[in-house]
């Protein structure tokens, strides 16, 4: 389909990529990673024909259509959504048009006249094309694709000019779904998609017949989508089998097997240097060195690459909370005549990580927004429990920012007992790096503002942490800081996030927002999915005593209609898997274990020293005191042993 060879791209004086040789194939699904500034989407360009290679040759087979979506910058206007997406179809148009002047014509030619046979036959090939290409449900696909991505069917007949930018792209990615290219350049389509709708473009990119490229700093999205990876690193084009998960384990045994290459190397060439250096003054010896010269300098040197260094960064821990953080009853919003949800009742422990889920205007934002108090809700209450101290980060959170202040001094300022060289790695995780930090925040884009505003809460977070996208805006490698800081914080999380892998890794609670109901879940993501393919199967679930109350039964599931809450209780389901324990409890229990596995071993050394000295007769008295600690000896240690293997079965689980 589409080559490269020997290709070579430079920015400016720093050379991006070289010697590259890649060969795209027809219904290849691949994923193009690399470190930021490595030249993904500048290869992407070059891909789509919009930059020239400074090197090599690009060649493509002859016919083949490429259809490129970029980040961002794109804006349409001067038709409804549902005619801008009909207007990739203007070639099948023109011929429904064609047909119906050709149906026209037959209408008035004689039957029995050559112009009407030679008309026949050209209205019978334009049908017969029309219907090869699906032409009969254009409006079809356009619907499907357009509800797909998240546009309502009161959407399709507004004018494109009122949609925000992330709805524009949404818009310019379904036009290329529809025009269906031979190959699609995707960069970054998910960043402006929520959960409901990546998943839908994941299931439609497993299914489109003709080849893909994607970038994206989502792995869950590019493990179900992809089944090859092209890796920018070290200037050059690395190709490797299998999805992101496949390629990561693939690129550590090639980085073993070139680090051992390296040393061996060095062990080579510190050989020759050390015969060169020891013979060089010996006249006998120059025939010698001088080959062992010559044999140094044909060495091509093997160079091995600065990787980008592993932050791990952890949270200042805050003053814990009570055990109950947060207690909802019957929480209901309004904004005007529309009800956003009613009824609610859920509460919140010490040590939850809960994830807030639902479609785009579901609600999840307001009652992320309820929970820290920068709204006010229209009916019940939001208790906060016990020494609880909320840190809400906004999408819009860059808002709030000092624009005169310098990054690394307001981050200083805002730090509790944090290093300045630490501080300054956080910042580089967060794509700040060298003289970046000297810069005043109002010079920075929304974007950029808003991963500052997120690393400055890392340094001094509270114990209730409210987090509305924190995923956005940010690189495989700062989700994974943030995803290491948040797994080892001692409070609590309550997060919105579209990012499928996040949320997985982090979540051990879901609360459901959708259709005026709020419905708890326990688990990750993955749970709650099973949970729901159960529901709709008409399976059902059983209720149980809700997690926030013993004497309070959850809502069966009959009454979501009403707007109750439904709590749905955590425990095995039918392929036997357990649910995920909160981290401060797994903590405890693992503490327990640990005090255990220490004091049953002294328990039983008492037992047995105990028993020896029943041998040995003193007095009645002594005899009986004996017996008694014996006993109480034994009852010890058969609690604490039955204690250890019941903690253990339930870690394990």
């Amino acid at each position: 389909m589409l080559s490269l060879q020997q290709a070579g791209k430079r920015f400016g004086p720093r050379i991006l990529f070289l010697e590259a040789d890649w060969l795209i194939r027809s219904r290849e699904k691949t994923a193009l990673v690399g470190a930021n500034g490595t030249g993904k989407s500048t290869l992407m360009k070059v891909l789509a024909g919009l930059e020239r290679l400074d090197y090599g040759t690009m060649q493509q087979t002859r016919g083949m259509s490429i259809g490129y979506l970029p980040q961002e910058g794109l804006r349409l206007t001067g038709r409804t959504v549902f005619e801008e997406c009909l207007s990739v179809f203007d070639e099948l148009r023109s011929m429904e048009g064609e047909m119906e002047r050709a149906a026209a014509q037959l209408a008035e030619l004689d039957h029995a006249s050559p112009e009407y046979e030679a008309a026949a036959e050209r209205f019978s090939l334009l049908q017969e094309r029309f219907h090869a290409l699906d032409g009969y449900a254009l409006d079809a696909q356009v619907g499907s694709v357009l509800t797909g991505l998240g546009f309502g069917k009161e959407d399709w007949q507004r004018q494109t000019d009122e949609f925000s930018g992330g709805w524009q792209m949404r818009l310019a990615l379904a036009k290329l779904l529809l025009a269906r290219p031979n190959l699609l350049l995707l960069d970054e389509p998910t960043n402006h998609l929520d959960l409901e709708t990546r998943n839908w473009l994941e299931d439609y990119l497993k299914s489109y017949p003709f080849g893909y490229i994607l970038i994206s700093h989502d792995r869950y999205f590019l493990d179900v989508t992809i089944d090859r990876t092209v890796e920018i690193w070290n200037k050059r084009l690395t190709i490797y089998q299998g999805n992101y998960t496949k390629y990561l384990s693939q690129k550590e045994e090639r980085r073993a097997q070139l680090m051992a290459a390296y040393k061996n190397q060095r062990e080579q060439i510190e050989h020759l240097e050390a015969f060169i250096n020891r013979f060089r003054a010996q006249a006998t010896k120059a025939k010698q060195v001088q080959s062992r010269i010559k044999e140094l300098e044909k060495i091509e040197r093997i160079e091995i690459p600065e990787e980008e260094p592993v932050i791990h960064f952890k949270f200042p821990q805050p003053q814990p909370s009570g055990r109950m953080v947060v207690e909802a009853e019957n929480l209901g919003k309004n904004y005007g005549t529309k009800c956003v949800f009613k009824d609610a009742r859920f509460s919140i422990e010490r040590g939850d990580r809960v994830a807030l889920v639902g479609v785009n205007g579901a609600g999840k934002s307001t009652l992320i927004k309820l929970l820290s108090g920068d709204e006010v809700p229209t009916a019940g209450t939001v208790k906060l429990g016990h020494n609880v101290v909320s840190e809400y980060f906004a999408q819009d959170q860059y808002k709030v920012l000092d624009g005169e202040a310098r990054m690394l001094d307001d981050i200083s300022r805002a730090a509790i007992k944090v290093p300045e060289q630490e501080l300054r790695s956080l910042l580089g995780c967060f794509l700040f790096s060298g003289d970046d930090v000297f810069k005043k925040l109002g010079v920075l884009s929304g974007g950029e503002r808003n991963r500052f505003a997120l690393a400055r809460i890392l340094v001094s977070p509270s114990n209730f942490l409210l987090l509305d996208e924190p995923t956005n805006h940010l690189d495989m490698r700062a989700k994974d800081v943030l995803l290491d800081a948040l797994d080892a914080f001692s409070g609590t999380v309550v997060f919105v996030s579209h990012d499928r892998y996040f949320i997985d890794r982090l979540a051990t609670r879901v609360i459901e927002v959708e259709n005026g109901t709020i419905t708890s879940y326990e688990g990750n993501y993955e749970d709650y999915l099973r949970r729901k393919e159960l529901l709709a199967a008409g399976a059902g679930v059983p209720a149980a005593p809700s997690v926030q109350s013993e004497s309070r039964a959850a809502a069966p599931v009959s009454q979501a209609s009403a707007g109750a809450t439904i709590v749905i209780e955590g425990g095995p389901d039918e392929t036997g898997r357990k649910r995920r324990l909160n981290p401060i409890k797994q903590k405890q229990m693992e503490e327990r274990c640990a005090f255990l596995e220490e004091e049953v071993p002294r328990v039983e050394a008492s037992l047995a020293h105990t028993e020896q000295q029943l041998g040995f007769f003193v007095s009645v008295e002594e005899t009986q005191r004996l017996s008694n600690l014996a006993e109480e000896l034994r009852v010890q240690l058969a609690g604490f042993t039955a204690e250890w293997e019941e903690l253990m079965l339930q870690l394990e689980a």
